[in-house]
């Protein structure tokens, strides 16, 4: 064991953070047995006075000793709170095999149970981190450690079928590519998983690999090496047992402990922020668990920043994110009464107006679900088309056409991405893609007064294709006066999975269906002058996999086919968004 004796480093200080009060310790390399043999290392972070401290346990597959990765545990020492900050399992200098998420939660309950009971612990424990640091605080709090007080996973996805590897069944690719073959498993390959190839420096361009069919090999494009839970992934292309094992959106009744959520509309883990919240207040395992969740959430994307794509949201945006956290844990795990019991459970911003607000639930009490119907005279292809959205019943042609070929898909513009992909993330103008033939544009009068929606978005979509599968892909869009198409929510829907994500079906070619599409959930004020605008299209590439159209399963085959589409809009076949407008 190595003491290191720490004193008042720097920690990036904001205007509003409370004064450092302790000196700090480090103690490196401690040993946490599991309940299997393997053995855990973590840096122990605490204040270095004698005494017994409330901890923090953090766990990271990223490395404690990375650059940068010392602030939070520094952070929270020095606010009088012993910081257990533990490599997982397989990765760095933590013994095992990593296998990423499946052993996440028993390892962390291990290790929190571990930690209330060091001489320096008071027994009371709670959870810190963000993005997979968040996903082992839920999988952890899930398994209902008794000495776990409270959690706080911000950016962090509650199921990683639903909102981490897949997103309404299409395969989130660029980042499923990107963190799980690029960035994280080359200290658990093994040599027999490499392969001998030779490729050019232009094939090896990360935009031009994720091109790569069959995908369920995809993976030796580019490394020429076999990642096995990349290819677990690809082969469990449905909500199976697979991912129920590891999915939290099932156990919230066991979880019996306060839980605050943290994200951004436009973050990749958004649908994990908010579902997170909503399971806990609905189905949380005790009454504290229930009435003491929270939510923050922002115009952000994996992160809080004032910032974001091409929007500048005002420096009203940014959220101390470790503030959050010190008042939260402040609360549960040192008792003090800083008023966080009196205030309204929800946070959240509202863009266009550029303000937060404070609301008793999500959805809010005075909400008020509204039917804004797609309609047109049958050429709604591009913003020049003749595509109109509005509240009254569809009149004018049945339907409209456009045909989607994989070969040529829509490519990625913004959204609801993140971390090192190559492809941008968050509101970026979405006038170039609305250019394209193969995007269905349909938009709104101009605003005479406020709209203010927030809260869950949903497409119901009448539609057929002429195959036994394909993607539909819905944005809802703030058209600003000088014709900015700023994106505020999207949502996308492999329709094999139209009954349920567990239960994959295909599609009679050219019979029409209606289809739930998920578009999480936002919070935006459509301001005067503007317009209300929903794009429908089929591809949304790379951030997710091209559907071939062929109905084979997912990452077999290279074989694709160009798929006709249909949009319909009739008293019959009534495709609409639903929005949550908000009463004044």
């Amino acid at each position: 064991m190595r003491l290191c004796l720490l004193a008042l480093l720097p920690v990036m200080p904001t205007a509003a953070q409370q004064p450092v009060t302790e000196i700090i310790r480090v103690d490196s390399h401690v040993a946490v047995p599991m309940r299997d043999g393997v053995k855990l290392f973590a840096d122990v972070y605490r204040p270095r006075r004698e005494g017994r401290f409330p901890v923090l346990v953090v766990r990271t597959p990223y490395g404690t000793q990375r650059e940068g990765a010392h602030q939070a545990p520094i952070f929270f020492a020095e606010h009088g709170y012993a910081v257990v900050f533990q490599d997982v399992r397989g990765r760095y200098e933590s013994e095992g095999a990593w296998d990423p998420f499946r052993a996440e939660g028993p390892d962390g309950a291990d290790t929190i149970e571990w930690a209330a009971r060091q001489p320096w612990s008071n027994g009371k424990v709670a959870t810190q981190g963000g993005s997979y640091l968040g996903n082992v605080q839920w999988l952890a709090a899930a398994e209902a450690p008794p000495s776990l007080a409270a959690a706080f996973p911000a950016v962090a996805s509650t199921s990683l079928y639903h909102n981490w590897v897949y997103f309404g069944g299409a395969f989130r690719l660029s980042f499923n590519f990107g963190w799980g073959v690029v960035r994280m498993p080359f200290r658990i390959m093994q040599p027999q998983h490499w392969h001998s190839a030779a490729f050019t420096p232009q094939e090896m361009r990360y935009e031009n690999i994720l091109w790569t069919l069959p995908l369920g090999t995809s993976d030796l494009a580019s490394s020429n090496s076999m990642v096995r839970h990349y290819r677990d992934w690809i082969a469990h292309s449905s909500y199976d047992s697979y991912w129920r094992a590891i999915s939290v959106e099932e156990r919230f009744d066991k979880i019996r402990v306060p839980v605050h959520t943290f994200g951004g509309y436009f973050d990749i883990f958004a649908a994990g922020t908010i579902n997170g919240f909503t399971g806990m207040r609905r189905h949380g395992g005790t009454p504290e668990a229930r009435k003491g969740s929270r939510l923050i959430i922002g115009p952000w994307g994996h992160g809080a920043s004032q910032k974001f794509g091409e929007m500048d949201f005002t420096p009203a945006a940014f959220r101390d994110l470790h503030q959050a956290e010190l008042r939260f844990y402040d609360r549960h795990l040192k008792g003090i009464d800083n008023g966080l019991d009196r205030e309204n459970p929800v946070f959240l911003f509202i863009m266009g107006e550029n303000r937060w607000i404070s609301a008793p639930d999500w959805p809010l009490p005075n909400t008020r679900f509204t039917d804004f119907y797609l309609s047109s005279g049958g050429s709604a292809n591009t913003q020049r088309g003749d595509g109109r959205l509005g509240t009254a019943k569809p009149p004018g042609a049945p339907q409209d056409q456009y045909s989607y070929d994989p070969n040529h898909p829509v490519p990625t513009l913004g959204g609801n991405n993140c971390c090192g992909t190559p492809t941008k993330a968050g509101p970026y103008d979405q006038r170039p893609l609305e250019e394209r033939h193969d995007v269905l544009v349909y938009t709104g009068d101009i605003l005479t007064k406020p709209l203010t929606i927030a809260g869950p978005v949903r497409m119901k979509l009448w539609a057929a294709t002429d195959g036994p599968d394909t993607d539909w892909v819905v944005k809802l869009i703030d058209v600003h006066p000088n014709g900015f198409a700023m994106p505020a929510a999207e949502g996308i829907l492999r329709a094999r999975f139209r009954n349920g994500l567990d239960r994959p079906q295909p599609l009679s070619p050219n019979q029409a269906y209606e289809f739930d599409i998920d578009m999480v959930g936002t919070g935006i004020t459509f301001l005067p002058g503007h317009r209300l605008r929903v794009d429908v299209t089929s591809s949304h590439f790379p951030q997710f996999d091209r559907n071939p159209n062929t109905g084979e399963p997912l990452g077999g085959s290279a074989r694709v086919r160009t798929a006709r589409q249909t949009i319909f809009h009739t008293p019959d076949r009534p495709s609409r968004i639903v929005l949550p407008v908000i009463s004044e």
